[in-house]
């Protein structure tokens, strides 16, 4: 949005012209190019993550994590809050520096700024500082002027669902309104690579199929596209590949039908006999059910099969066993 902000608890300013585009003064960004730092050309690989570590005075908020995104991919990086997720983005980003390891975005240095680099991203952070007195259609406008090659006003605010809302001033916007607009200006300017926090937060069912649909055509045109979101249904629709972060470390990667392997995603069988509730687990829930059959269905039988979001409060609460017992170690 155009007015800056500060985030409650965390000190990392809202959306604003200047935190997508630092420095920009009003000008007309250059065009970005596809050569790497070291004048090479670019490579299959978006995001590169090699041993990233950060620390805050003696807490190590990300503790030697690495992943890559391919270009194209949509990958999700998921942890509860406080995990080291945030940190990592913001690092992504170039909004926080690391403490060591490697890291390259779109064959760049974060740590290094750039302003053309800055021009290939796209960002929608999850919350966002108050607007000024100004139109949705205004605030797209001015934006787009900002990008070498942007995407068609219209055709944003439409993607976005707000075609009746284009002459509305944005402070006047629903939250979940003003959402949309956070996200229409995440994407005006045709990036290369797109970081969505918290995309679809207060939007409706209906709005929230509506963005995935955008997303899927983002994808489509080769847009890379990182999601952090807490709604596991929609990592599971969009993303190729998911990362999972807990107590600041990955603690796996994968597709997203594979993450957790096997043995976190074997069925449930569910029934209930003689008022007592049964349930076993098995790679064979057909032979099982059959079985169960011979004698008349069960009452309540049901085979459930885990979600990612079984999968994912698993390799959480693993995590924090596995933290609890180290830091017992280390106090005993």
């Amino acid at each position: 949005m155009s007015g800056g902000g500060v985030r409650p608890g965390r000190g990392r300013p809202s959306a604003s012209p200047d935190r997508r585009m630092p420095q920009s003064a009003g000008a007309r960004l250059p065009r970005p190019g596809t050569a790497t730092d070291d004048g090479g050309m670019t490579s299959s690989v978006a995001v590169s993550v090699r041993d990233l570590r950060k620390d805050y005075g003696s807490f190590r908020a990300v503790d030697g994590v690495s992943f890559d995104i391919g270009r194209g991919e949509t990958f999700a990086l998921l942890g509860p809050n406080g995990a080291g997720k945030s940190t990592t983005i913001e690092i992504l980003e170039g909004y926080r520096d690391r403490t060591s390891g490697e890291v390259s975005v779109l064959g760049h240095d974060p740590q290094k700024k750039n302003l053309a680099w800055k021009a290939r991203l796209g960002i929608v952070l999850q919350q966002t500082g108050e607007s000024g007195a100004v139109t949705v259609r205004e605030q797209l406008s001015h934006f787009a002027g900002l990008y070498p090659n942007p995407r068609d006003v219209d055709e944003v605010i439409a993607a976005v669902g707000l075609e009746s809302k284009g002459k509305t001033l944005i402070r006047k916007l629903s939250g979940g309104q003003r959402r949309r607009v956070d996200v229409a200006l995440g994407i005006i300017g045709r990036p290369e690579l797109l970081f969505l926090d918290e995309p679809t937060t207060g939007f409706d069912p209906q709005a929230r199929h509506q963005f995935w649909g955008l997303i899927r055509r983002l994808k489509g045109e080769g847009t890379t596209i990182l999601l952090t979101t807490h709604y596991l249904d929609e990592a599971a629709q969009l993303s190729d590949r998911a990362g999972i972060i807990a107590e600041g470390r990955l603690v796996d990667i994968g597709p997203i039908d594979e993450i957790g392997g096997a043995d976190a995603r074997v069925p449930v069988v569910r029934w209930r006999e003689n008022g007592v509730t049964h349930e076993e687990r098995t790679t064979e829930p057909g032979a099982l059910v059959s079985h169960l059959s011979r004698a008349g269905e069960p009452e309540g039988l049901e085979v459930i099969r885990p979600s990612l979001e079984d999968v994912y409060l698993g390799l959480v609460r693993s995590a924090a066993r596995a933290s609890e017992l180290v830091t017992k170690e280390v106090t005993a």
